[in-house]
């Protein structure tokens, strides 16, 4: 039988191969790859043969590195620790203390001739890091698994997928955005293209407009350095938002393989015309209240410019020029220090061309949606009208919900588990290209060249009011809706 996740088949995974995590001691690392590791060897789901290594500056032995370990599963795993399986899996621990500049001293706890390089590392890092792989002849046989941000605009971004390319050749890159990871977006495809219902409609004759959020009720936090060169934009947009929006908006695919999927996404980008910046509102958050709690300012925040001109809100209006999606609107948003936590794609269909019940005793009649609910909660629902109970026509909106929990009797597997065992088995899916990266970019070019100024909104409000101007004459959805 097929190896499983909590259920689920998934393709074998190779029984000979190490997995290399540089820099282990960070906080990806500790929160979320060393507890996806843990449950993937608690499901049979890593290599037979293989160790699992930390690369780190950390100061540690194998000891250290597994009550580190040990702690990070305890504090943030889905599941307990069981003796049996953390017996079975810190036997594969292993530590070297290292900067990245030279690789070789790994080639002694290296026991597979097969193995996988997960660089949770801060950008400045990986080039050096890929090159000492390469000067120490560890990259033959090996993947590569990398984090955002891929580049800082269009240049940059082509500098970093050739210098890659003098070690590594493209389909042993794997470029990680873990939205992707989450089933439902991963589900997003076979609702559209499992269910005629909703695929026969999806275009700009049925759909008025499609709104993409990712709320964030957290500041920077310990970030504020790292914020101040990015913002808003290219930490979230030119990633997340986009990768959605490829998947709401693409074509078929031939068939469900990885190139097939990635050829759409990238054909859909490249139909994505060039923003604007008159279609884009930049906010920052001021001090506010979130959840009861005071909280500062971004300009408050250690490591962030008193004056600072960052984003950490950006809502865009975009068009994309194709025959299914001409006269759609697409609208993105995302921020910091909102109201609430929440990731969601809101399909918003057309009114209907006559209103028959304009002479009855009409309750509330509202646009039709569909709403698909990334994080926190997982699921999908309709919102449509139907007639009250009683002798009067009177209608009001109601909801059909399906919710991941409810119908599965299970919570999904977490994001990092999915794409650590797809990265191991080689499965591309759901990753990145080159070529959507590259695209990415040449769609913000002229925003991140000359940005509209910052406007500020209260710390636990729904964003600025100046991002209303982008859907005018109707509204963004409440967070709350």
């Amino acid at each position: 039988m097929p190896a499983m996740i909590d259920g689920h088949p998934r393709l074998k995974v190779p029984h000979d191969q190490d997995i290399v995590v540089v820099g282990c001691s960070g906080d990806l690392a500790s929160h979320r790859l060393l507890p996806a590791l843990y449950n993937l060897d608690r499901e049979g789901l890593l290599p037979e043969h293989g160790n699992v290594i930390g690369y780190s500056l950390a100061d540690w032995g194998d000891a250290d590195f597994r009550v580190h370990t040990l702690k990070s599963i305890a504090t943030n795993s889905r599941h307990t620790i069981e003796d049996g399986v953390w017996d079975h899996f810190s036997a594969r621990l292993r530590h070297l203390t290292g900067d990245g500049t030279d690789m070789r001293p790994l080639e002694a706890l290296l026991t597979q001739g097969r193995r996988m390089f997960y660089l949770s590392t801060p950008p400045s890092a990986v080039m050096p890091i890929v090159q000492g792989l390469g000067e120490a002849g560890l990259a033959d046989g090996s993947t590569l698994v990398l984090e955002k941000p891929f580049g800082r605009d269009v240049p940059s971004a082509r500098r970093l997928n050739e210098s890659l390319h003098r070690v590594l050749p493209e389909d042993r890159i794997f470029r990680i955005d873990h939205y992707l990871g989450k089933e439902t977006v991963q589900n997003l495809l076979v609702f559209r293209f499992a269910n005629p219902l909703f695929e026969r409609s999806w275009n700009s004759d049925a759909i008025h407009r499609i709104e993409i959020t990712v709320a964030e009720p957290i500041g920077v936090g310990r970030r504020g350095r790292f914020y101040e060169e990015t913002g808003a934009i290219q930490d979230i947009v030119q990633n997340h938002l986009f990768q959605l929006l490829a998947l709401v908006a693409m074509e078929p695919p031939l068939n469900m393989d990885a190139e097939a999927i990635r050829a759409e996404k990238s054909k859909l980008l490249r139909s994505v015309r060039v923003v604007d910046p008159e279609e884009v509102v930049r906010g920052q958050y001021t001090h506010g209240v979130v959840d009861g709690v005071e909280v500062p300012g971004y300009r408050e925040e250690d490591g962030v410019a008193p004056d600072s001109q960052t984003e950490t809100y950006a809502a865009m209006r975009l068009q994309i020029d194709s025959w299914r999606w001409g006269g759609t609107r697409f609208l993105l948003r995302t921020g910091k220090r909102l109201s609430k936590r929440e990731t969601r794609i809101v399909v918003v269909f057309r009114d209907a061309p006559h209103n028959f019940f304009a002479t009855t005793e009409v309750v509330r009649l509202v646009s039709q949606k569909v709403t698909i609910r990334i994080q926190p909660d997982e699921g999908m629902s309709l919102t449509f009208v139907a007639k009250r109970p009683g002798p009067a026509v009177q209608t009001q909106p109601v909801l059909m919900d399906f919710n991941y929990g409810h119908s599965f009797k299970t919570s999904p597997p977490e994001a990092y588990e999915r794409l650590l065992h797809d990265a191991m088995v080689g499965d591309h899916t759901l990753f990145i290209s080159e070529h959507e990266i590259e695209r990415a970019w040449e769609i913000l070019e002229q925003v991140l060249e000359n940005p509209p100024p910052v406007v500020h909104y209260a710390a636990g409000s729904l964003g600025p009011r100046e991002a209303e101007r982008l859907v005018d004459p109707r509204r963004w959805h409440a967070l709350e809706d």
